[in-house]
């Protein structure tokens, strides 16, 4: 099967030729018949598989063949994304996809100047990619309607649906059009996110190009056993092994990565961040450097672990496990993309431990150990959480805020 058999438009197509496309993937066959018949559809795939194109090219190609331009301050489709790294990535994606059309595609999320935001979509967009917090500012200031916007994706459904962005989502889905098609595009779908999901699909046909949670057969993966102190040792042997290789590594927290990138800078590597302490300008320029081979270490909090598709990571080292197994699926996804060989090594301190065992659960299989030796019970225990003190209560009464991942997006 091609596009052609897909039903694409032909113009469509030569621009996917242009670009190199010319075999749909696994998800692609199976999702876009369904989306170009205007059924609402759940995709699970795993990362680096084309799930952009899936649900992008037949947006593009509905919205080719309406004739009449937006309305003011309206989108005819919106596209929800996590992370502002995701959004923008998506958005250069369906660009290059309809590049020539008279389609307008934007984008806003937090980081960059609303004033700019809100002038951008006073003609109306076709397609509008949006991050859940940047959008409801937007609509509390009447900078954009909802109400003709006939088409919605979440895509990293999972995430989307999870306490981060379900509030914010329960309260943008509602100002749709109720006569309209949604799609779900996901890596990994957890059984209570699919559950919700039916609160915004009708009748949706389910997907598959791979079994949820399992990463990409060409990704190696490994572990070792190691004492946090000893981390930034083992790590610094492992890059000095490739030093002219890509790699991404990832923390958990934003103080973690910028320490331990400041130590690969010492250690005479081209390192630099992003995480959410940086501007949405910092984490633009580190991206781009990255991507450019400027920069040959990314370290990183899970604000890179979905989307980020950048061709010449050949390594992702979990410095940190994440605290949602999920979140390791597709933080080594990062590597191996669209058929490539890729490495993942991660490290496990001994507090790790349940982690390490939830991860390897949600993949269904356990990771080679490549050194140390899983750490005993009685080395696991986590240490015991100080008490913080007690703050005194605020005179002032203060407006309450959004979620915190709802917010920094």
């Amino acid at each position: 099967m091609d596009f052609d058999m897909l039903g694409l438009a032909p113009r469509l197509i030569a621009k996917l030729a242009e670009q190199g496309i010319t075999d749909p993937t696994p998800i692609q066959k199976k999702a876009i018949p369904h989306a170009m018949n205007g059924r609402d559809v759940m995709g699970l795939a795993q990362t680096g598989t084309g799930k952009t194109a899936a649900f992008g090219l037949p947006l593009i190609h509905t919205l080719m063949q309406v004739g009449e331009k937006p309305e003011p301050k309206t989108a005819r489709g919106l596209i929800l994304a996590p992370t502002r790294e995701l959004a923008k990535q998506i958005l250069d994606n369906l660009r290059a996809y309809s590049d020539g059309t008279h389609l307008k595609i934007g984008l806003v999320v937090g980081g960059a100047s609303i004033n700019a935001q809100i002038n951008r979509l006073q003609k109306g967009t076709d397609l509008l990619v949006a991050t859940p917090g940047r959008l409801i500012d937007l609509l509390d200031r009447k900078a954009v309607r909802l109400d003709r916007t006939e088409f919605l994706v979440l895509d990293e459904a999972d995430q989307m649906l999870d306490l981060g962005f379900i509030h914010a989502l329960r309260r943008i889905a509602p100002l749709l059009s109720k006569d309209r098609q949604t799609m779900l595009f996901s890596a990994t779908m957890p059984k209570q996110m699919a559950e919700l999901s039916t609160a915004y699909l009708n009748d949706p046909v389910r997907v598959e190009a791979a079994p949820p949670g399992k990463p990409a057969e060409k990704i190696t993966q490994g572990i070792h056993f190691v004492t946090k102190s000893d981390k930034s040792v083992l790590l610094i042997d492992h890059l000095d092994a490739h030093r002219d290789e890509q790699a991404l590594v990832f923390t958990r927290t934003k103080h973690g990565a910028e320490r331990l990138m400041k130590t690969l800078d010492k250690a005479g590597f081209a390192a630099g961040s992003i995480h959410g302490n940086k501007s949405q300008g910092q984490r633009e320029r580190a991206l781009k450097a990255f991507r450019n081979g400027d920069l040959t270490v990314l370290v990183a909090t899970d604000v890179a672990a979905r989307g980020l598709d950048i061709p010449g990571i050949r390594h992702v080292y979990n410095y940190d496990l994440p605290n949602v197994p999920d979140n390791y699926v597709h933080r080594i996804g990062r590597t191996a993309r669209a058929g490539r060989d890729g490495s993942a090594v991660a490290y496990c301190a001994p507090d790790e431990m349940s982690e390490l065992r939830a991860i390897e659960k949600t993949m269904g299989r356990k990771i080679p150990v490549l050194g140390g030796t899983p750490w005993a019970a009685e080395q696991a225990k986590p240490t015991p959480n100080r008490q913080k003190p007690k703050s005194r209560p605020s005179q002032k009464r203060r407006r309450p805020r959004r979620n915190r991942a709802a917010r920094a997006a």
